[in-house]
């Protein structure tokens, strides 16, 4: 079995790359390395000497980042000394994706598709920014929430952990898939819900009105949207004067049930970021015009929340 000592980083990356070039999805590669355990206080790249042979240290967190960055997973550690562990990367099914579906485009997100074992809320990266940017926004203080592409509700689900007050909100979800709009519905019935099955290009033909949040995670980025135009319309058709808007912009994709960090950008075979910096930046821009505290944050998922600074 392959022990890693004295290597750097870039020799570990080419070499396990090369390794699983060829091999098939769900491989696994088992490795020895020093125990992070070893040390409380080693930062990564510092030198252990073990039996007269050097050792560079390196963290669970930096083999795990190591392991998403090489489309693998990291299988539970096995300790075999105090100085050593065994770890396993399983190489990914890459084309085990709902990007990759083909299924029929108003169902790529229902009941029955890949995405619908997708659940965002346990996702550690995901939920802590999206729970931080419900709070930023004083969620417990709206009185009308709007969701564009709600899916089957998970995003009202959080909602209704962190407000006090949410029965006293009234929630509109809207989403083209029928199939998991039909699940919303069952999933929240209560009276101050309501879920509408609609191609948010249309959504001028629902006579909505305005409302004080608008969410959007994941679905302004459309290929089918003129993205710029629609938010600018969004903003100025359906937000009240003094509302918020918490806006996420995916920064991942959905690999062999993972969560793989990096936009996958169209013309592109590795993550390339400048479409989602580029409409961040637009949107950012076009708030603070308009007189509204904007923050960016998050990793998986880039979250801009904006709030009303105006006067009077």
């Amino acid at each position: 079995m392959k022990r890693f000592s004295n290597e750097n980083m870039v020799e570990i990356i080419e070499y396990i790359s090369n390794y699983l070039k060829d091999k098939e999805s769900r491989y696994i590669f088992e490795f020895e390395v020093l125990n992070p355990d070893i040390s409380l206080d080693a930062y990564s790249g510092e030198k252990f000497k073990i039996e007269n042979k050097q050792y560079i240290y390196r963290s669970y967190n930096s083999w795990n980042s190591l392991a998403q960055i090489l489309f693998c997973k990291l299988l539970t550690p096995q300790v075999i000394s105090n100085e050593f562990i065994k770890l396993s990367f399983v190489k990914l099914d890459r084309t085990d994706s709902f990007h990759e579906s083909s299924s029929e485009q108003s169902e790529k997100y229902g009941i029955n598709s890949i995405f619908d074992n997708i659940n965002k809320n346990e996702e550690a990266s995901f939920i802590y920014y999206y729970m931080n940017a419900l709070k930023n926004v004083d969620i417990s203080s709206k009185t009308k929430v709007l969701n564009l592409g709600i899916n089957s509700g998970a995003e009202f689900e959080v909602i209704k952990q962190l407000s006090n007050d949410y029965k006293k909100t009234h929630f509109t979800g809207i989403d083209f898939c029928q199939s998991a709009i039909n699940k919303a519905k069952i999933n929240f019935d209560e009276s101050n819900f309501s879920f509408l099955t609609e191609d948010i290009n249309n959504i001028n033909n629902l006579d909505l009105g305005k409302f004080d949040l608008i969410i959007s995670i994941g679905t302004l980025q459309s290929t089918t949207l003129n993205f710029k135009t629609f938010f600018m319309s969004l903003v100025q058709d359906y937000l009240e004067d003094r509302g918020s808007i918490i806006l996420g912009f995916p920064n991942c994709r959905w690999i062999d049930t993972q969560m793989i960090y990096g936009a996958k950008a169209p013309n592109y075979n590795y993550s390339e970021l400048s479409i989602l910096f580029n409409d961040v930046i637009f949107c950012k821009k076009y708030l603070q015009q308009k007189k509204y505290r904007v923050t960016i944050t998050g990793r998986d998922y880039i979250f801009l929340t904006a709030t009303s600074i105006k006067k009077g």
